[in-house]
């Protein structure tokens, strides 16, 4: 079973956060349960890259190179122009800047970071798929992201990785007689194509698609976050004075753990919870109504490429998180994945469609704690003054990569 590694129970968490700023018996102004939760935020806290027995290749290096060849390489779109790292920047933390992706157009999402997403059990804003390997599938077949079709890929894959494929997984089929372009969920040529193919003529090009995804999963398992500021200070032997972090981003962290109740979702090594929380954030005018992870839940349990689905390498009892997962309810309702704040000063604007401009505007959100558009906020108001807001907001910036 593939836990959530980094989500502190919530009573916890504010037992923890309650103490902030109490001194212990040295007079520090830290209590040993402060120290003992700052730690657990920092990088050294991290554990290994978990298994995914859903990919049998996850860990090799052969599927890592080919996964990083594919990552870069535009040919898999509709346009010819468009990779994974067109939006996945690998010098912006795998993401773009945007306030919602653009691929062959534009999504009605912000693109997220991908550094460290292998240690997530759900992935995309509204927790759609299960792995990466499934989660890279989605973007190839989007209409606004690559625009492509899976026996487009599977023909790429023939005429330009045979070789890299076939030692990892096999032989590939004989795509002469299939159609140049189908997809179940392509445009409307290419999906009528694909409903004149053979059952197993589907099933030999969704397996080769599905490892597609698996080879850029074994890449991206390798994008890992870097050290910060704030790990550099945590592990150095000044801490907790301050040194390596300044007053001011000290008693910024002071207040992420207390009244700014920050912990409450962004805890563990990479800051998030990897839970999905409504927190009110507004509604994007002219975009089509987003539910999150209320239609996320549904999606997740629909995908044949999930955990439980014919492409996967694991045994049912191996995809727990899928098996155990809630039922569908409103209280999902609007509610969208917790981001990692590692990085978070250097990637505005925020939020799952780019709502909110900048670091300021986010605490001044959390502040006033606003009614969601749908569904019901978790949010309320918090008691903090301009200095706190400034704080912590210098302390957020402590979180930027060491360069």
């Amino acid at each position: 079973m593939r836990k959530l590694l980094f989500a502190l129970p919530l009573l916890a968490v504010g037992a923890v956060a309650f103490a902030a700023g109490v001194p212990d018996k040295d007079g520090s102004g830290w209590s040993q349960e402060d120290l003992a939760l700052v730690r657990s935020l920092s990088l050294k806290a991290l554990p290994p890259v978990p298994a995914d027995p859903s990919n049998r290749v996850a860990d090799d290096s052969r599927a890592v190179e080919l996964g990083r060849a594919l990552f870069f390489d535009a040919r898999f779109s509709s346009t010819g122009d468009i990779a994974c790292a067109t939006c996945h920047l690998p010098d912006r933390q795998f993401q773009d800047d945007r306030p919602l992706g653009q691929g062959v157009g534009r999504t009605g999402r912000r693109t997220m970071p991908i550094v460290g997403m292998a240690h997530s059990p759900f992935l995309f804003w509204d927790g759609r798929k299960d792995s990466l390997w499934a989660q890279a599938l989605g973007p190839l077949e989007s209409a606004v992201e690559h625009g492509g079709d899976r026996t487009q890929y599977a023909r790429l894959i023939a005429k330009h990785y045979r070789e890299e494929y076939e030692a990892l997984f096999g032989s590939l089929p004989d795509f002469a007689a299939m159609p140049d372009n189908a997809g179940p969920n392509s445009e409307p040529k290419a999906a009528a194509a694909w409903n004149t193919m053979e059952e197993e003529d589907r099933e030999a090009v969704n397996l080769v698609f599905a490892n597609i995804g698996k080879a850029i999963a074994a890449f991206e398992r390798t994008i890992a976050p870097l050290e910060t500021r704030f790990d550099a200070w945590v592990a150095s032997a000044e801490f907790p004075a301050p040194g390596l972090l300044s007053e001011q981003e000290v008693a910024g962290l002071r207040i992420f753990l207390g009244k700014g109740q920050c912990i409450n979702c962004h805890n563990g090594p990479l800051l998030t919870d990897n839970h999905f929380h409504n927190t009110g954030v507004p509604a994007v005018p002219g975009l089509p109504q987003d539910l999150g992870r209320e239609s996320g839940m549904r999606l997740v349990r629909e995908d044949i490429f999930n955990c439980l689905g014919p492409y996967s390498d694991a045994e049912p009892d191996q995809c727990s998180e899928l098996r155990f997962m809630a039922s569908e309810d409103h209280s999902m309702r609007r509610a969208f994945k917790a981001p990692s704040l590692r990085g978070v000063a250097r990637r505005p604007p925020y939020m799952h469609a780019g709502q909110v401009q900048n670091l300021t505007q986010v605490i001044a959100h959390y502040v006033a704690a606003s009614k969601a558009p749908a569904g019901d906020s978790e949010l309320r108001p918090l008691d903090m003054d301009q200095q706190d807001r400034r704080n912590l907001e210098a302390f957020l910036r402590s979180l930027d990569a060491v360069r």
